[in-house]
């Protein structure tokens, strides 16, 4: 004889409703149940975006000054790819991809700003920007250089890309992606690369993108780092290939046009330049992608 008395649940007399209700409709304490399992896991999903957040300033001990946090650039791209950040650095598994570069105030990057500003078209980015204890000071406008600061910053679950500008005293500008590999590149050029394929824009053509490279090179190791007669070779090359095409590929803006111009400007040879040369600058600052670089150039 049993100890403890159960109802017996095949019995006749049950009441369905105890158990279940009739007509398909849903136990109102299931519903009440799944809802609150759903809000759980959207805080936990809250809550690891936060947590990833912490790390990539705990691993990246570059961020000793919060400065601003960036809201989208200008609503119209130059650049119509359609690749997504899925396709291109593999599928989101809920944190945030993170892009954080090192780079010495008294060299902006100029391209860089360019860059962003279009990856902002193009994907929700939470961009922010730090000093260094390394650097004694930093003027106002490379504190806002990214823009001003967004309303969403504190969910990191909204955002497809952090971009993370840290204002710090070294030799080369560095970018690390991703806070468990953290494989840094250095170089504007090449942290430039890596962001213009973000954008899927890249010439599909090999001869192009050689070309492409061609031009970069040129601006980093002649413009940047070559002597006066360096520049002046550039720029004569520069005249030569924009009498025969509106920019530097041919009919399609790109990142040498980017870079090249970036560092025309930098190097202060926009009064002295070809007059192929000047109408290609008044070009690239009739886009609007370079308003963010002139403030650099006074």
């Amino acid at each position: 004889m049993p100890m403890y008395k159960s109802p017996n649940v095949h019995g006749h007399g049950m009441n369905c409703g105890e158990h279940a209700l009739q007509n398909g409709e849903v136990d109102p304490s299931l519903k009440a149940l799944e809802e609150r399992q759903d809000e759980v896991l959207r805080r936990l999903y809250e809550l690891k975006a936060t947590v990833d957040g912490f790390a990539k300033t705990v691993t990246t001990p570059d961020a000793d000054l919060d400065a601003s946090t960036p809201s989208p650039g200008p609503a119209e791209s130059v650049f119509k790819g359609t690749a997504d950040l899925d396709s291109l650095l593999g599928k989101d598994l809920g944190a945030l991809r993170d892009i954080v570069i090192n780079a010495n105030p008294a060299r902006p990057p100029l391209s860089l700003l360019v860059l962003h500003a279009l990856l902002c078209q193009r994907y929700q980015v939470l961009s922010s920007v730090h000093v260094h204890s390394s650097v004694s000071a930093v003027p106002p406008p490379l504190l806002s250089c990214l823009g001003p600061r967004h309303i969403d910053s504190y969910a990191r679950q909204r955002f497809q890309l952090g971009f993370t500008l840290i204002w710090k005293d070294v030799s080369e500008l560095q970018m690390k992606f991703s806070t468990q590999s953290m494989c840094p590149i250095e170089g504007e050029a090449n942290v430039a690369r890596f962001l213009f394929r973000l954008l899927g824009a890249e010439p599909q053509d090999p001869a192009a993108a050689t070309q492409m490279d061609c031009w970069i090179d040129k601006a980093v190791f002649q413009l940047s780092e070559g002597g006066s007669k360096d520049r002046a070779a550039v720029l004569r090359s520069l005249n030569a290939a924009l009498g025969r095409s509106p920019w530097l590929l041919g009919q399609e803006f790109s990142l040498a046009d980017i870079v090249c111009a970036c560092f025309v400007l930098r190097a202060g040879q926009t009064t002295s330049a070809p007059v192929n040369v000047q109408r290609w600058l008044k070009s690239c600052q009739n886009l609007g992608h370079f308003d963010c670089v002139y403030p650099f150039l006074q």
